[in-house]
């Protein structure tokens, strides 16, 4: 329950203040670039936007206070250990992750929903994967140390590992579908807690939810178990950032085909469709079954660290 609660704590407080902190924000944009110069463009962003990275802001700036309410001091404690086999699970993690959503790539072109786009210059790929790859790594570090090293972390320290695994899991998911709403008319003070149900909404769409949402869960919960199994995020890093690079590629890469979608397939999302979930299902067993060296023990003064303080 204490578990439970801080996490709440933190998620409350995360969306409520970067509702509250938007506003001024906005209006300080506004009086700053109103004269021109350098502030200029930010004066030109959307409301919604300074929303967004307020939400991202505090949510970043809340982990640590989380981190140390939850006991997970110390780098091993939150999934960075891992010694000399980080990179080797790292590499594993990265071929598994580009494979999986390759074959749900190729899987699309084959079936006629997307074709290969023919305009891109070598030039253009390498710049394309460049942006790709560095946009994969930092989302999958931010996000596996949010999801896996803190949420699941924390929540198996006081439930039972399905739980922990399944609650993790539908979090992750479901903060992927939070709606992209703008604000019409004059912003103030309240534009923010305007705006946050609109996007919470997002979360119970069906049309978002069945099946990306599924794909989404079932893909956490791999993650999750990746991390419990091998004892580091390593290879859930390596196999979350193979999922981004195929997710900020795969639009540009191809164009739409003569066949629809549908639940099936999906589209250029990747995500969306139930051929997807097959796959993420698929990886999710074999996270289970195989033979992961065991974890190194934890000592008694990282155990310590992992308890909650008193």
């Amino acid at each position: 329950m204490r578990t439970a609660g801080l996490l709440s704590i933190y998620f409350l407080g995360v969306l409520l203040g970067g509702a509250l902190l938007a506003p001024p924000l906005y209006q300080l944009a506004q009086w700053l670039g109103g004269e021109g110069g350098p502030f200029a463009g930010l004066a030109t962003q959307p409301f919604h936007r300074y929303l967004n990275r307020c939400l991202l802001i505090l949510a970043l700036a809340g982990l640590w206070p989380l981190v140390r309410a939850c006991g997970l001091g110390g780098s091993a404690a939150l999934g960075f250990g891992g010694g000399a086999e980080r990179w080797r699970r790292l590499g594993f993690g990265l071929a598994a992750g580009f494979g999986s959503l390759c074959l749900v790539a190729l899987a699309l072109v084959a079936m006629g929903v997307r074709g290969w786009n023919a305009a891109p210059t070598a030039a253009g790929l390498l710049t394309l994967a460049g942006k790709a790859m560095l946009t994969a790594v930092v989302v999958a570090v931010m996000e596996e140390f949010l999801f896996r090293g803190v949420i699941f972390g924390a929540l198996r320290q006081s439930a039972s590992l399905l739980a922990a695994i399944v609650t993790s899991a539908m979090v992750y998911s479901a903060l992927h579908f939070l709606a992209r709403v703008e604000h019409p008319g004059a912003v103030q003070w309240h534009s923010g807690l305007a705006l946050l149900p609109r996007m919470l909404a997002g979360m119970l769409a069906p049309g978002s939810l069945w099946p990306g949402g599924v794909t989404l869960a079932v893909g956490g919960a791999a993650l999750a178990l990746a991390y419990h199994r091998t004892g580091s995020l390593w290879f859930s890093i390596g196999l979350h950032a193979g999922w981004v690079f195929w997710l900020k590629v795969f639009k540009s890469l191809t164009v739409p085909g003569t066949q629809p979608g549908g639940a099936l397939w999906g589209s250029e999302k990747l995500m969306d469709g139930w051929f997807a979930s097959g796959v993420m299902v698929v990886l999710l067993v074999g996270v289970a079954r195989w033979p992961w060296p065991a974890p190194e023990p934890i000592t008694s003064d990282e155990h310590a660290k992992r308890q909650p303080p008193a």
